[in-house]
């Protein structure tokens, strides 16, 4: 199924980020309004700027910009104004470049007051970014990581040893209690390695084509940044009350190689459910096909 989108604004948090920009992009497309918050305002993202002060004109379009930390309330509360749903984004995306109490308390906290205020102001639709990171597999400590099983789904066991895979497994969590409290719709988007071709997919693909045991932590999946706005516009669609976690990838692996081939090489342990052609990404995204109609459509051919 397609879902059927009827928001008139929306709140894109962490809106200067790689995937905000997308959304940002994509609202004014569809003409859908947005407001944007960020902690930082680079200045080029449209609308009012920072509780009314004059932004950028020309830029990506957003109503509103205000700046400020997505964990403060009053900050939250300021950048819903008149907004319909929400894009919650805004995150510290690694484990490796602030400290673990950062990392952690960051980000729940930020996915907990985005989506209690959302609530509170009668917010019923929101998606959520979730991450490829709560399977544990790319950080683990584990010097040779495997999945249980692939087609990796929702359901798998993670492997978390990190703090940012412990906090989008927490704000799964959030989102799930949330869809209670509030009676919302909640979908949580685990995304893979994203960005745009030029801007740094096409050089991953290349290096992992010469070392693809650099991608196994990843399962060699990507998902290309258009692609990525678009499920999380997509999942504004689905109906609530209610809180659904689905991985969005591309259809494709990101090597020049079979899949099986790759498994077995890379992750020998790692039980087959079912034939995996080609180079078919050995996730389970079926979910979010059926949940709210979203297939990759923009991938690298080889």
């Amino acid at each position: 199924m397609t879902a059927e989108i009827r928001v008139r604004r929306v709140l894109v948090t962490g809106a200067a980020g790689r995937i905000g920009r997308a959304v940002l992009a994509l609202l004014a497309a569809r003409g859908i309004e947005a407001n944007a918050l960020v902690l930082d305002d680079p200045g080029d993202l449209g609308g009012l700027g920072d509780l009314g002060r004059p932004g950028g004109l020309g830029g990506l379009g957003a109503r509103l910009v205000v700046t400020g930390d997505a964990a403060d309330p009053a900050t939250v509360r300021a950048a819903l104004d008149g907004a319909d749903a929400v894009i919650h984004l805004a995150a510290i995306p690694t484990p490796e470049r602030n400290t673990p109490q950062e990392v952690f308390a960051g980000n729940t906290v930020a996915t907990f007051t985005v989506l209690e205020e959302a609530g509170r102001a009668g917010v019923r639709q929101v998606a959520l970014a979730s991450s490829w990171g709560t399977t544990g597999l790319p950080w683990t400590t584990d010097p040779d990581p495997h999945p249980p099983y692939v087609p990796v789904d929702a359901d798998m066991p993670g492997q978390v040893e990190d703090p940012y895979g412990l906090s989008k497994q927490v704000d799964e969590l959030t989102a799930a209690m949330m869809a209670r409290r509030h009676a919302m719709s909640v979908v949580c988007l685990r995304y893979p390695y994203v960005g745009g071709f030029e801007e740094r997919l096409l050089a991953h693909a290349a290096r992992l084509a010469e070392q693809p045991d650099l991608g196994a932590r990843d399962l060699w999946t990507y998902l290309e940044v258009d692609d990525a706005a678009r499920a999380a516009l997509l999942a504004l669609g689905v109906p609530g009350p209610g809180a659904h976690t689905v991985h969005v990838c591309a259809p494709e692996v990101i090597v020049p190689f079979p899949t099986e081939e790759l498994l077995r090489r890379f992750h020998p342990t790692t039980r087959l459910l079912r034939p995996l052609p080609g180079r078919t990404a050995p996730v389970d995204t079926a979910p979010a096909r059926r949940l709210f109609g979203f297939t990759a459509e923009r991938l690298i051919e080889f």
